[in-house]
């Protein structure tokens, strides 16, 4: 069904009032209100009295930004000094350069220096000395820049850098020669959503229609670009028409024979495979399966001679390795099965063997495969630890990756393929001892009664008496697997007698995709209240209580913790929500929204405009209720959530006579939806965001 809206416009000045009951320190920035008013299936009525705000670059709009800002950096620091969260950061932090990456002859790695942005550093062996290869520095000396994304070609000759200005999503290319180091002058821009797959002496890109920003993102389309030639003269592979919701991905075999295109059409739901075989006379795109549904997926990730290697979740909820032949693509034969309880989350191919990475309840495995599906060989990681960095060539004699934690920083290993004896190679020093600190997995049980896992982290011999500042996070959606990763604040929270818990609600990947399934569109709500049985699992238990429990998220994260707040405020003493979209009934209108349809709905469905309706933060907040203390973090120049987000929700929550609790908004300057862009703005991020909790949590 498609929706009726009837619009009235009301303008409705505010009264400017104080709070009574909070820290002088505090005072909330009050936002005229100028109510818009939506009718829906000609009985719900939606209002809006904030909507302006969504004109980020009026006046009125800066005015009230630059006021947030200020109240708020006023508030952060004050409660960073109360907490000492810079000393504590920097207590617990460690080196920035990142573990290095093995691609063709190279090993290739990130560092950040002092307070800027990272730069790309690569050398010939692992401990080899590194040499700066791109220096975002020199790309401009107003914008911001970052160095997102990196592509080798097959014989190591060039490597094709992306960068961003300012955190936006729009990407732009350069290309640099490996042997001298030595930037050419291929520079390609408009870039969105971009991969790089290298196809002989050019490599495959796509871009999206430019618009005014915040705008739809539609339009997307494949280009082959030639090295040494000018952006106007590369030849469009792939599109299709600008108003369709089509998303391509695409990549080249590790031979370089096949081009493999894949088409998910987000209305339908449904995914086409293409290819093209570049060793044939005649090239053209041809076929591979048409109309696949959402538990039928195929990804091809190489080919062995004439067959294709792939992922597939068909029939398997977890995932299996099957080999495809082009020219009966339906009879596909199947590797490596998939397992009840295990994900398959990577598969590395060689030229004799498959190296997978399962999951089973947070527990990563490496195991060894011949292609006749024969396992060979495993090695159990650590417990609740995440596997990165995964890297090597189809001719290599050894995989490279590292692992961290939540209070581990990357650890690198040498995995040999014809024995897989495990080398360290490199560990993080840091200064604490991480053994006194213990990893909990546990099941609790939602509303509903399902049994969802969830990992506590906390220091050895800590006593449960309901005391413990604890800060629980998720995320739960799309079908992501989240990955822990290294963060100072956690170690801190711990070493300070705190408690940290990660609940992998439903929406996430964690248990394969029939778990996602059941968070997502319709079943939207089945996550929140996952993430609000596991504060009641924390409490009830005597892990802490209302008054020391802090929530946390970014993203799909931020949307979880903030709509957790809003229907059950009383469980939660503070809240942290990043980057999280919050209006969801207009949440379609702009930039990705369009892209996220299946994952939340829309509000041209009658249904799923009942459930949006129904969780959406921003359209559910109670005047009459003083909510949890919160902070809101959002960018500037976020592609994917915009910032008005956080702003309506913010100048709502503000303007109420009954909210006691601070409602701090912090917004980002030359920032997207990846946050703080340099590393002196990264750090203080931390800062604001653990001072905030920290301080909140020291209250009565």
């Amino acid at each position: 069904m498609h929706k009726t809206s009837k619009r009235i416009y009301i303008p409705i000045l505010l009264i400017v009032f104080s709070f009574r009951g909070l820290a002088q320190h505090y005072q909330p920035v009050i936002a005229v209100e100028k109510l818009v008013q939506d009718t829906f299936y000609k009985e719900y009525i939606v209002k809006d009295s904030y909507q302006w705000l969504e004109n980020t670059s009026s006046a009125e709009s800066i005015n009230w930004i630059e006021n947030e800002n200020k109240a708020a950096d006023k508030y952060l620091a004050s409660a960073a000094n109360k907490t000492g969260s810079l000393a504590s950061l920097k207590k617990y932090s460690f080196t920035e350069f990142e573990i290095p990456n093995k691609f063709g002859k190279y090993f290739f790695s990130y560092y950040g220096r002092g307070t800027k942005t990272r730069a790309l550093y690569y050398c010939r062996t692992f401990n080899g000395v590194p040499k700066m290869l791109v220096n975002p520095d020199l790309l401009s000396n107003t914008d911001v820049i970052d160095l997102y994304d990196y592509h080798v070609s097959k014989d190591s000759k060039w490597l094709v850098y992306l960068f961003g200005r300012n955190g936006s999503d729009w990407r732009e290319a350069r290309v640099v020669s490996l042997e001298d180091g030595k930037e050419l002058k291929d520079s390609l821009v408009d870039l969105r959503f971009s991969s790089i797959s290298w196809l002989k002496d050019g490599f495959y890109y796509s871009t999206y229609s430019r618009d005014e920003q915040f705008a739809l993102a539609r339009g997307q389309r494949v280009f082959y670009h030639r090295i040494g030639t000018p952006q106007r003269q590369d030849s469009l592979v792939f599109q299709r028409k600008v108003s369709d919701r089509n998303r391509f991905s695409y990549k080249t075999t590790s031979d370089e024979r096949f081009f493999i295109l894949s088409e998910i059409n987000e209305k339908s739901d449904t995914r086409n495979i293409f290819y093209v075989d570049t060793w044939a006379e005649k090239l053209y795109m041809r076929p591979l399966f048409m109309n696949l549904i959402k538990d039928q997926n195929i990804d091809v990730i190489d080919n062995i001679g004439d067959k294709f290697i792939a992922l597939s979740n068909y029939k398997s909820n977890t995932g299996s390795i099957v080999e495809v032949d082009p020219n009966d693509p339906y009879k596909w034969k199947e590797l490596i099965h998939g397992f009840s309880r295990a994900l398959l989350m990577h598969a590395q191919l060689y030229k004799d063997r498959i190296v997978t990475l399962f999951q089973s309840d947070q527990h990563p495995v490496f195991t060894l495969y011949d292609y006749a599906g024969n396992a060979l060989k495993s090695l159990e990681l650590p417990i609740a630890t995440s596997v990165l960095n995964i890297s090597g060539d189809w001719d290599d004699d050894a995989l490279y990756y590292c692992y961290t934690s939540y209070t581990i920083p990357p650890v690198a290993h040498k995995l040999r393929i014809n024995d897989f004896k495990d080398e360290l190679l490199q560990a993080t020093v840091v200064n604490f001892y991480s053994r006194d600190i213990e990893y909990k997995e546990l099941t609790y049980y939602s509303k509903d009664s399902t049994p969802v896992n969830m990992t506590i982290v906390y220091e050895k011999g800590l006593k449960l008496n309901g005391t413990n500042p604890t800060i629980l996070s998720a995320y739960g959606g799309f079908g992501l697997v989240e990955q822990a990763s290294f963060d100072p604040g956690i170690v801190n929270l711990v070493k300070s007698g705190g408690v940290f818990a990660f609940a992998n609600i439903r929406g996430g990947g964690d248990k394969g995709i029939s778990w996602a399934m059941e968070g997502k569109e319709n079943k939207k709500q089945n996550a929140i209240d996952d993430f609000i049985a596991a504060a009641e699992y924390l409490i009830s238990n005597k892990y802490t209580s209302p008054k020391k429990l802090a929530i946390k998220g970014a993203s799909h994260g931020g949307l979880v913790v903030a709509a957790a707040a809003i229907q059950q405020p009383g469980l939660f003493k503070t809240v942290v929500a990043s980057v999280a979209p919050l209006d969801m009934i207009r949440k379609e209108k702009f930039t990705t929204g369009i892209l996220n349809i299946k994952e939340y709905g829309t509000v041209t469905d009658s249904l799923n405009f009942v459930h949006l309706l129904k969780y959406s933060p921003y359209h559910n907040v109670l005047e009459s209720q003083n909510y949890p203390s919160m902070l809101l973090i959002t960018s500037e120049n976020d592609d994917r959530v915009p910032p008005f987000h956080s702003y309506k929700f913010a100048a709502k929550m503000q303007n109420r006579s009954e909210q006691k609790n601070p409602i701090i908004i912090k917004i980002a300057k030359r920032s997207g939806h990846y946050g703080a862009s340099t590393n002196s703005s990264r750090i203080q991020e931390l800062v604001d965001t653990y001072g905030f909790i920290m301080n909140e949590l020291q209250k009565e």
